[in-house]
């Protein structure tokens, strides 16, 4: 098997030790001053357990996606490297479409991002639209949101005549070949970037962060992109 970072298996015994420990205090791991390049990993470093194992570019484990089999079903949460719940994504239920809402937290009320698989025949690069959600894109737990910070170039939005929504990020490419460009509301930037890593296969690739962007969100955004267009083998089947 081929060996996705060097510091899996302490990861691993880490992410065992956290389940079984509570959990410190909330850590974002934003990236506000360079490039971060993370390698995705789809895979729980759990047993019975769906999910995405997160390195940074030294090998520490950075977030995780640890779904038991028997969970709830349309729902998945990110977590930091000890098990503290970041941001959960759940389906909008009775949606005639594909739309998800991005919550702070485990919290069920105010959420901060809503998202909806786009489908368009004259434009099949377009694959989703992020918009601001009544939580105001990162009150909603009460503490601050590295993406709500002034410097961040995605903190500002963008009125859409498509969807008649404030829009925060608009998703380009292609998820199943691992070729994604997340932009910011007004199109210009690229905050985040999805790209395949060498010689490792679909289940391992890179998220490159831009300075400004909350790594969580962007690692959220991941975790939508695999409900909406990953295989059948979803965490909400």
């Amino acid at each position: 098997m081929t060996k996705v970072h060097p510091n899996a298996a302490a990861a691993a015994a880490a992410a065992v030790a956290a389940a079984q420990a509570p959990a410190p205090a909330r850590s974002f791991s934003p990236a506000y001053g360079k490039e971060e390049i993370l390698t995705v990993w789809k895979k729980s470093l759990l047993l019975n357990c769906n999910g995405f194992t997160v390195f940074d570019c030294k090998g520490n484990l950075v977030f995780r996606v640890d779904n038991y089999l028997a969970g709830n079903k349309g729902e998945v949460v990110l977590m930091d490297a000890a098990g503290k719940p970041l941001l959960t994504i759940r389906r909008k239920r009775l949606s005639l479409s594909d739309n998800w809402q991005v919550f702070d937290g485990e919290m069920a009320v105010n959420p901060r991002f809503t998202a909806r698989k786009y489908t368009n025949i004259l434009n099949n690069k377009s694959l989703a639209q992020v918009s601001l959600g009544s939580g105001g894109g990162g009150s909603g737990s009460g503490s601050s949101s590295p993406s709500s910070a002034p410097s961040s170039p995605s903190s500002s939005s963008s009125w859409s005549p498509r969807s008649g929504k404030n829009v925060a990020y608009e998703i380009e490419g292609s998820y199943a070949q691992r070729r994604c460009t997340v932009y910011d509301a007004a199109r210009r930037v690229a905050v985040a970037e999805i790209r395949q890593k060498e010689a490792v296969g679909s289940d391992v690739f890179r998220l490159v962060v831009q300075p400004g962007m909350d790594m969580a969100v962007a690692m959220a955004l991941v975790i939508l992109l695999d409900q909406m267009f990953g295989s059948s083998r979803r965490f909400s089947t």
